[in-house]
């Protein structure tokens, strides 16, 4: 008897310990609806599906995990919470629309109550689900061959800074013909009101937009729950795909916020399960010969759950990932050390930023601060060309000319004596442990150059001279070679050319003079 009133109160503890738990659930599955939607061919152009405007099947739409495929009806069905974005992933041959400020329209924010009141504007409150939620798609001219601009940590904390972009690189880019641009993250410095400055000033390139969010894009007086809103009041999801021409664009948000036991708000780099759901779901909806890049903010060799990415993209025959974060300007290519099992290493590149060394340095007659980057590379951009699975990246320097792709460091004279002993140093910005160096000196023969880890002796000097700079890193494209022995006294032209990974070469100069000995 006693044993059987035990068990009771056994089973009535576990009854009143399971309750809230199931409660809780009751009330996750209460907040959970199934939206519906179609995505079609908005002939009118005015947003809205109007009748005998065409639906189109096969295309994908997402709720940030799952990734459903709309029927022959251009319908789709997807589970929502009160905190969802829903995104169609644009496929080859459309477009979506475009605000004022080019930023593609391609999603939808599900806040019935919006965000809480906080030190930047977060998301409005969206009211109840719609009945349908609709995604409207135009036809586009998407060939193999196509360019797209790249931008890293534009990071502006201010106007002052939005206009230095404006000017160092917005100006030049004016008119270049490009399918879109992407910003790889810290569209500024911590500061979201400037979103909508820098949106408007980019706009005058006139392509499309396409961003990634970087650790400094937060709103920290939110909370972790709602630290990403006022990004997405302007960009939408903080992660997202797309289809241009034959290849499959990942946008990726790596950066993972959280509180330490003092209360601080910290990152790392991370996708989280959400997240990876969504980029396995995606990559299951694709061939596995399409091209695929991966966009992120901080490298990809930085994230901790990095090894489940690899398995899911290792054994794809064409995948590169872009970063920028570092404030330099690398390509690294990751191998078994990094527990990298494909058949090649991956190619991921560090990209460099237009802010530089964020916009530090002595200004110029302009009044820009030179914001030459740590490793020497100065602040700029870059334009991709995409050709099928092919793609070659084209980094450019803010306000100099195209050719200008390397510093050589030489003196401007050596004894006689001395010159066998004098070291020739070249930062190629792009080069890669997969490029060529040489020099000749004159008509004489070309010398290989031998792939150093050093700081640009030229940026060390700005350093010292500036305190408010970072201090010098050790570049990744750094390469050294003696000078050759019998120089006869006189003025010299030093050749340096490099060769990339894609067999194109160019060529930098560096005058040098050759004293004779002092025969005292």
């Amino acid at each position: 008897m006693t044993r059987a009133i035990s068990f009771t109160i056994l089973l009535l503890t576990l009854a009143v310990q399971l309750a809230p738990a199931r409660g809780q659930v009751a009330a996750e599955e209460a907040k959970t609806q199934t939206v519906r939607g179609v995505v079609f061919h908005d002939i009118s152009e005015n947003g809205v599906l109007d009748e005998g405007e065409m639906p189109l099947p096969g295309v994908r739409v997402s709720n940030g995990r799952d990734v459903a495929l709309t029927d022959v009806n251009g319908q789709y069905r997807l589970a929502v919470d009160d905190d969802t974005v829903l995104f169609v992933i644009k496929p080859r041959g459309w477009r979506t629309a475009v605000s004022a400020t080019m930023l593609p329209r391609f999603y939808y924010v599900h806040k019935p109550a919006g965000s809480p009141e906080s030190q930047f504007p977060g998301l409005a409150p969206t009211g109840p689900l719609p009945d349908s939620v609709d995604f409207p798609l135009y036809p586009q001219d998407e060939p193999d061959r196509f360019q797209v601009i790249l931008f890293g940590d534009p990071q502006a904390r201010n106007q002052i800074e939005i206009d230095y972009l404006a000017r160092d690189v917005i100006e030049e880019l004016a008119g270049t013909p490009t399918a879109f641009g992407v910003t790889l993250g810290d569209i500024t410095f911590d500061n979201p009101s400037m979103f909508e400055p820098m949106t408007e000033t980019v706009a005058m390139l006139g392509v499309p937009w396409y961003n990634v969010i970087g650790n400094h894009d937060f709103d920290h007086a939110a909370g972790l729950e709602h630290n990403g809103d006022a990004y997405k009041r302007v960009f939408g999801p903080s992660y997202y795909s797309f289809d241009h021409g034959p290849v499959h664009f990942i946008v990726i948000n790596s950066v993972e916020w959280s509180i330490d036991k003092q209360g601080k708000q910290g990152y790392r780099g991370g996708m989280g399960t959400r997240q990876l759901a969504f980029i396995e779901n995606d990559l299951a909806s694709i061939p596995e010969e399409q091209p695929v890049v991966l966009l992120m903010h901080i490298p990809i060799g930085k994230m901790y759950d990095r090894d489940r990415l690899f398995r899911m993209i290792e054994k794809r025959p064409s995948c590169i990932s872009i970063s920028a974060h570092t404030h330099t300007h690398e390509h690294r290519f990751i191998g078994q050390e990094d527990d990298w099992r494909g058949a090649a290493p991956h190619h991921h590149i560090v990209h460099g930023t237009t802010s530089g060394c964020w916009w530090k340095g002595h200004p110029d007659e302009r009044g820009i601060p030179h914001a030459t980057m740590s490793d020497g590379t100065p602040n700029g951009y870059s334009i991709m060309t995409f050709d099928g699975a092919d793609c070659q990246l084209d980094y450019k320097a803010a306000s100099r000319d195209r050719s200008y792709q390397m510093q050589i460091h030489a003196p401007d004279a050596v004894s006689s004596a001395d010159a066998t002993k004098t070291t020739v140093l070249a930062n190629v910005f792009n080069g890669s442990e997969r490029s060529t160096v040489e020099m000749r000196v004159g008509d004489g023969d070309w010398i290989a150059m031998n792939k150093t880890f050093v700081a640009d002796p030229a940026y060390r000097a700005l350093a010292e001279a500036n305190n408010n700079m970072p201090q010098p890193r050790p570049s990744s494209h750094m390469w050294a070679v003696k000078l050759p022995p019998g120089l006869s006294p006189g003025v010299h032209l030093i050749a340096v050319r490099t060769t990339d990974m894609h067999g194109r070469s160019c060529t930098g100069y560096r005058v040098l003079r050759i004293q004779p000995d002092d025969a005292s």
